[in-house]
């Protein structure tokens, strides 16, 4: 029998749902048939969403995911002994408490790159925060592609019930986006949307592309993206044995999508994609960094700061996303 893939599991930003979103899916066992956990992260954080969680496990430190005996019924954990989360006020944004949720996640890549874990999950976080700490990116997936030396296309995605959906631009202002979208930005996002939906286990994915303009640009009469950039870049992936079609009217390409008809959808800019996807399904969307070498996970939702130890949050995504980052690193 092959082993499950080993997922380094970080409980995000200590401010947010992070830590009760871990402690809560931990205390159960209920993804042990899914993946191998290790927790990167401080145990300080773990106690923490415990107690936020009404709930109680037994965890044992490792110097290394190597060294975890696998056969412990106790969560491995390694102690990275970095945060205090009682230095930092819950449901408030932190730099220093976004510093350190940033310097997790980078000890998470180091024991990617080393081999000893083979994807890394994390809880929310907040971008603001990260940025305000000290790590200069717009968000996450910028930071890991700084740390793995990335220089190629990557993108985020997001999915939700196996339905793919990949945007061109991504977190840029729209006045940005609007520059960004051209030919070969689209040709190369709608390569990578296929690739990630095959790794996935979707063995002939079907695409669908959205247009810019409202109506599709009504024929050029709202607009000529449509005719001169999208729908060329959309027949040039085509002719290369890409199924994909469109441009789609954005407000009714999700429609057709979610019906069944495709297997994801490729949005020009953030929020055409966002918008649909979290008014269908808020707690079980999944947040994907594409193009990257290590498959990187999250719950598509953020920090929640306004439900914070409530004992509220859902796990939905959370668990989605761990199963997702399995089958990927698979």
């Amino acid at each position: 029998m092959t082993a499950l893939p080993i997922i380094a599991l970080t409980p995000g930003d200590a401010t947010g749902i992070g830590p009760e979103l871990t402690a809560r899916i931990l205390h159960d066992g209920r993804m042990a048939q899914t993946a191998r956990i290790v927790v990167i992260g401080d145990a300080r954080v773990l106690d923490l969403g415990m107690r936020q969680a009404g709930v109680s496990f037994a965890y044992r430190r490792h110097h290394s995911p190597s060294l975890v005996d696998w056969s412990d019924k106790a969560v491995p954990l390694i102690d990275l002994a970095n945060t205090d989360p009682a230095l930092y006020a819950p449901g408030i944004a932190s730099a220093e408490s976004g510093r350190l949720t940033g310097e997790t996640l980078a000890r998470a890549i180091d024991f990617a790159k080393a081999g000893e874990v083979d994807a890394v999950t994390f809880a929310p976080l907040n971008k603001r925060a990260l940025f305000d700490g000290g790590w200069k990116f717009p968000d996450e997936h910028k930071m890991f592609a700084h740390l793995l030396g990335h220089t190629g296309y990557f993108s985020e995605m997001n999915v939700l019930d196996n339905q793919w959906m990949s945007r061109v631009t991504s977190h840029v202002s729209l006045r940005q986006a609007l520059d960004q979208i051209d030919r070969p930005s689209i040709e190369v996002a709608i390569e990578l949307a296929t690739t990630m939906m095959k790794k996935a286990g979707i063995a002939a994915p079907r695409l669908a592309v959205a247009a810019l303009n409202p109506h599709g640009g009504e024929g050029g009469l709202f607009g000529t993206e449509e005719i001169d950039i999208i729908r060329p870049a959309v027949e040039a992936m085509s002719a290369r044995g890409i199924a994909c079609q469109g441009p789609f009217p954005a407000d009714t390409v999700y429609l057709k999508a979610f019906a069944g008809d495709y297997d994801g959808v490729l949005a020009m800019y953030h929020d055409q994609g966002q918008i649909a996807t979290k008014m269908r399904g808020f707690n079980r969307g999944v947040t994907v960094t594409a193009g990257l070498d290590i498959v990187f996970t999250t719950p598509a939702h953020g920090t929640a700061f306004d439900i914070v130890g409530k004992g509220v949050a859902s796990t939905g995504a959370f668990e989605a996303a761990i199963a997702l980052a399995s089958r990927l690193a698979a």
